[in-house]
């Protein structure tokens, strides 16, 4: 099994200038933790996770109305490709320790996977998606 397998798609991800608020709006409707920051030539240039936000306003006092994504972006993003397999795919997710891992196709943002749907992947092995 590989990450084009088991991804999600279509894939939501902020621009570089959205604000800090717009994103907390995403993850809310989404019921996401965390959404990878693209350019608009799906190039992955950060991640903005629940965890950043909450940082931004307790620690730096920052309002997110006017704080953008890539003040609070995590900019050292690890990605895997579209054709990695499951198990690198949880190598990744353990030893870097995060929640999710943009999926790129030449170097464009294709899908996100999670930890759940490594799980579902690993307890359901005949799950199939359809686009």
């Amino acid at each position: 099994m590989k990450a084009s397998d088991i991804m999600r798609r279509p894939v939501v991800a902020a621009t570089p200038t959205a604000t800090a608020r717009d994103v907390a709006i995403q993850l809310l409707m989404g019921e996401f933790s965390g959404v990878p920051v693209a350019q608009s030539d799906g190039s992955v240039v950060g991640v903005v996770t629940e965890l950043d936000l909450i940082r931004a306003v307790l620690r730096a006092g920052k309002a997110l109305e006017t704080t953008l994504a890539q003040d609070i972006m995590t900019r050292d993003v690890r990605t895997v490709d579209a054709e990695t397999p499951l198990e690198e795919i949880m190598a990744v997710l353990e030893e870097k320790n995060i929640i999710r891992v943009p999926v790129t196709d030449k170097g464009k943002l294709v899908g996100v996977i999670s930890r759940s749907d490594v799980l579902r992947a690993m307890i359901e092995p005949t799950f199939l998606r359809f686009s």
